[in-house]
């Protein structure tokens, strides 16, 4: 199925303000799916309305967005129970706000769920000539290495760089497959990829449903499980803890950095620059691929995808997200 960006905005605004979001919160959340879209990433596109629907019939209604403590290059944040994909703007809006001010800041939130891409936000930023870096914690579904029970969320780390042409963005998660994924097979009927989830009984498993009720496993072994864990203890310096059951109180972390007040004489996007041409000229290990700059692919897809105009959704999600706004 093709929509045109319109349909797809019009689509998500409509299926969140059915089910009692703000309508320009609606707006906020649609803008962020039909980016992740255009970048490629289907599982944090469109398919993510079936689960914040969910969400949003589960849930009283949101309160306001607060910031409650504002200190020099510190400020927190408390999300009102909204959607983070929402709350997390503010909190990186505050984040530049305080940087451009003091040179540094660090932005915290808590009460909210549900971030989306982590490389939406640091990329905002990145925009406007900083460095930034987020990391939040989520409900909890990914084992600590060489365990099965679930215990930290997914727990996704972004950072972006400015640079004198597109911004360096590196996004990566710490869990071997990602919620949004499982979700979007199990509305697919498809598999898992081997190796990614144990079902509730220890053992791997390629069933979706099993895997959302067992554990994902870590991604690269210790060393990703050790940067899960660094995630989650940020998370509870944002003010959250460890998120058991509930979609609910995610900790929120930014860190934004003016680069020209840090390094003498200036010249830092132009050597972020140079560092991506450095990167992409090495000789390639294989002949049959060439030598890639993380987050690069992501908007190299967003624009071909500018220029098509439209976006591709799968028949069967799509058919599940005409019956919310119905």
């Amino acid at each position: 199925m093709q929509l045109t960006f319109q349909q797809a905005i019009e689509l998500a605004v409509i299926s969140l303000t059915r089910y009692g979001m703000a309508a320009d919160n609606a707006r906020q959340v649609a803008d962020h799916l039909l980016e992740a879209a255009l970048c490629g990433h289907e599982f944090s596109s469109l398919p993510r309305l079936l689960a914040i629907v969910e969400e949003l019939k589960a849930k009283p209604p949101a309160g306001p967005i607060l910031v409650s403590r504002d200190d020099g290059c510190c400020a927190h944040i408390d999300g009102g129970d909204n959607i983070a994909y929402v709350v997390s703007l503010r909190a990186v809006n505050k984040a530049m706000e305080i940087c451009r001010r003091q040179g540094v800041a660090v932005v915290t939130a808590n009460n909210t769920w549900f971030s989306g891409r982590c490389a939406y936000y640091v990329e905002r930023a990145a925009r406007q000539g900083f460095v930034a870096m987020h990391t939040t914690n989520t409900t909890a579904r990914v084992a600590p290495f060489g365990g099965t029970d679930r215990l930290m969320g997914t727990n996704p780390f972004a950072i972006a760089f400015p640079s004198t042409d597109d911004p360096v963005v590196i996004d990566i998660g710490t869990s071997a497959i990602t919620w949004g994924d499982v979700v979007l097979a199990r509305a697919k009927g498809e598999s898992l990829p081997p190796g990614v989830a144990v079902g509730t009984d220890g053992r791997i498993t390629l069933d979706a449903n099993a895997a959302l009720e067992g554990a994902f496993l870590p991604w690269g072994g210790p060393r990703g499980s050790a940067l899960a864990l660094a995630v989650q203890l940020l998370g509870i310096l944002a003010g959250s803890q460890v998120v058991i059951n509930d979609t609910c109180n995610y900790g929120l972390f930014f860190v934004v950095i003016d680069p020209e007040r840090v390094i003498p004489g200036g010249g830092f996007k132009a050597q972020v620059s140079a560092l991506r041409r450095a990167v992409l000229a090495t000789r390639p290990l294989s002949s049959e691929s060439a030598v890639r700059v993380p987050g690069d692919g992501s908007q190299a897809r967003r624009k071909q995808a500018l220029q098509s105009g439209v976006i591709t959704l799968d028949d069967k999600v799509y058919a599940r997200i005409l019956e919310l706004t119905s």
